[in-house]
């Protein structure tokens, strides 16, 4: 697994903002999506291209597109939604799936709810939004989803990170066998008694969108 930490003074100041606990909802949601297109930057070096012929209004010449298939997009509900445009902005052309996880609080463990997928994601470049990378149950459960149906180059993208959840996710991959890129704007120290990241950013779906009971 490679790791990507972005290392760029507009990442920085835009995770700065969004780790103030007086970063108000609306603003917190516009920042997430500025700095998901820069980490996006970062993220798509690998995607693939084809060499096309083009006229310009001078001469002739040799350019490139987004190769086909076209990559595909996989924001973790519920969170993840709030990285899709930032994404979707870098890349219109990619296709977009969903897929929704939630934790067993007996077992505690992640569990599928529903999905939006191709069945069959062999030859696809899979991009992964989830915006903290925790434990690594969520994120390591949806590439395990996607590995399972044919998928073997995953880039996961993710607004913060903890030692324990980068770990996790590198032992996964090696035992599935596939290539995977890990692309944050930064790692912090380690995970609390409760399984938050420190200093972290607190819950990122209710500061994205508001606390549902």
């Amino acid at each position: 697994m490679q790791l990507i930490v972005a290392n760029h003074p507009l990442v920085s100041t835009k995770l700065t903002r969004l780790r103030d606990v007086r970063t108000p909802t609306p603003v917190f949601r516009q920042l997430a999506e500025e700095l998901v297109t820069l980490l996006a930057y970062e993220a798509t070096r690998g995607v693939r291209t084809e060499t096309i012929d083009v006229v310009t209004p001078v001469s002739p010449t040799v350019g490139v597109r987004i190769a086909r298939p076209l990559p595909l997009v996989v924001p973790i509900l519920r969170a993840g939604l709030g990285m899709l445009e930032g994404m979707t902005r870098l890349m219109p052309i990619a296709e977009v799936g969903f897929l929704g996880m939630v934790r067993d609080e007996e077992t505690l463990e992640p569990f599928t709810y529903a999905e939006r997928l191709p069945q069959d994601l062999t030859g696809r470049q899979a991009y992964v939004l989830d915006p903290m990378l925790a434990t690594g149950g969520s994120l390591g459960a949806a590439i395990q989803f996607l590995a399972d149906r044919g998928a073997d180059e995953i880039t996961a993208i993710c607004l913060l990170a903890a030692p324990e959840g980068v770990e996790y996710i590198r032992e996964l991959t090696e035992r599935l066998g596939i290539a995977c890129t890990l692309v944050i704007a930064g790692l912090d120290e380690k995970l609390n008694d409760k399984g938050y990241i420190v200093p972290g950013l607190g819950d990122a779906g209710d500061r994205l969108y508001g606390i549902v009971d």
